[in-house]
């Protein structure tokens, strides 16, 4: 995949020296007509929390970077909400929104699209109850064993982790080991809910270059199999090239996973 495989791959450490939080929002987040990705993830993520069959007390996203739409739909699902992000600035991103600073990231179109979907809820409401339940925002490291050392988090009832892994994970081992770490934080019987790029090795941010894991729909069920998750469902979504050309990435899909960890 280019010529990424002589440039050394961009960790958690040059996203905190090099990462915009608010430059990544508006590039990707403010308009629903913008990239495809957006309004594929928040529609199956309206389909996933529909149900009722989905809840719990509480929910833990891993690596949330600066944005909330994942959590959107599942807001009326869980009692409790952690969000988690390795960069400084995302997890401030994240904070400012939770105490409606002046100037923090406009959430609510994004809110008013999911409750159109769902047919129900104001978005004012969705909005506050989100602001609400989202009651911890968390360091995170993927590549460790337990990634919210030196904290425990005690099982919980869903895990999230939107777009983190590819960027995060240098090589194949460190993906699986990230997964293993995910796995640890769900109760027997919990559900992962898992988006990510396939068959990439870059996007940008502004003029800013990060490193994405070449991986495969294959090698991201089989390791999930391994570590004892039943897939539910799969969805990929092919890039456009108009989306490749105008963002600046190089993924030939997106792709979002439900599967439920073995009672």
């Amino acid at each position: 995949m280019g010529d990424s495989d002589q440039i050394t791959f961009t960790e958690g450490e040059f996203y905190q020296g090099h990462f915009d939080g608010r430059k990544y929002l508006n590039t990707f987040y403010r308009n629903l007509d913008g990239c495809e990705f957006f309004p594929f993830f928040l529609n199956h993520l309206n389909e996933t929390f529909a149900s009722g069959n989905l809840k719990g007390s509480k929910l833990i996203e891993v690596g949330c970077g600066p944005t909330i739409y994942s959590l959107i739909s599942a807001s009326k699902c869980f009692e409790e909400i952690v969000v988690s992000d390795f960069t400084d600035s995302n997890r401030r991103e994240i904070e400012k929104w939770l105490s409606n600073q002046e100037g923090c990231f406009d959430w609510l179109p994004t809110i008013q699209y999911v409750c159109e979907l769902e047919g129900r809820r104001s978005p004012e409401e969705v909005e506050r109850r989100l602001r609400q339940i989202m009651k911890q925002v968390l360091r995170c490291d993927v590549r460790q064993e337990n990634p919210f050392h030196p904290l425990t988090m005690e099982p919980v009832d869903c895990v999230l982790s939107s777009l983190c892994l590819a960027a995060a994970c240098k090589d194949m081992e460190t993906y699986r080991l990230a997964l293993r770490g995910i796995a640890a934080l769900l109760k027997p019987g919990g559900t992962l809910v898992l988006t990510d790029v396939l068959n990439s090795s870059f996007y940008f941010v502004g003029q800013s270059r990060f490193s994405s894991l070449d991986i495969s729909q294959s090698f991201i069920e089989e390791t999930l199999r391994d570590l004892g998750f039943s897939i539910q469902q799969v969805n990929i979504l092919a890039t456009r090239k108009g989306d490749i050309e105008t963002f600046k990435f190089d993924a030939e899909a997106f792709f979002y996973l439900v599967a439920q960890k073995t009672k």
